[in-house]
Order: structure tokens, then sequence, then C-alpha cells
């Protein structure tokens, strides 16, 4: 079987109707996470936005040194830590807890704003 058509045989066929998908999931508040890779996948990703939305902010700011690196985690793990919780209202045990969920991706994404916030920084504000 091809990818193409299992993709499409994946996206049939969930309670009667079509399958959502993940994005489509992961704006819907309380859906329903068959795979809990799926949901991780999601942190993840929103994690890797986060970043590079508050890199260059903080670079067109121009925001520097330990309080442009303590203002990004907080905001970053307390976005996730809302969605999760509040909007999403999954069960953090499932997961291995919210100390996993809070740091699932943060080191990728902590170092994909540090990128962005050095890239923009450098580029608007050369001395």
């Amino acid at each position: 079987m091809t990818s193409s058509s299992k993709r499409k045989e994946e996206s049939h066929l969930l309670n009667g109707g079509v399958k959502q998908s993940t994005w489509s999931k992961a704006f819907n508040s309380n859906a329903v996470w068959e795979e809990k890779d799926e949901f991780l996948d999601v942190i993840y990703w929103l994690r890797q936005i986060i970043a590079i939305i508050l890199g260059v902010i903080w670079g067109v700011a121009p925001l520097k040194g330990f309080l442009g690196i303590a203002i990004f985690c907080i905001i970053n793990a307390g976005v996730l830590y809302v969605y999760f919780s509040s909007f999403q209202q999954i069960d953090e045990e499932e997961y291995g807890g919210t100390w996993e969920l809070t740091k699932e991706g943060f080191m990728t994404s902590f170092a994909l704003f540090l990128v962005v916030w050095i890239i923009f920084y450098t580029a608007l504000h050369f001395d």
C-alpha cells in the first residue's frame, strides 16, 4: 500500500465520520487524543512556533541578556502549561506528569529562540 493511500485510509472512519487532522484537534478544546505521541508532537511544534515568534519580538524590541532569556522561559513554559492543563484538559499523569509535558521539546525551542533572537537583533541593531 502506498503512503498516500495509507494516509487517505487513516483519515477516514472515526465515529462514523472523517478523522480529524492533528492540527484541527490541536485547536479544538477537549480533543480526544488516541495516540500519546500525536499530542506530544503538537506540544513540541507549538513550542517551536512560540520560540520563533518570541525570538523575532526580542530581536526587534531590542531585549538583551538574562532578562530576555528568563522571560522567554516563563512565557514558553506558561503558555504550554495553560494549553495542556486548561484548554485541552488532558490527564497529565497519562503523559508522565506535568514536568514531562512542560519540558517536551523545551531545549530545541530554546536553541531556536536564541538563533532567531540573535539574527534579528544583529540585523536590526548593529553598532
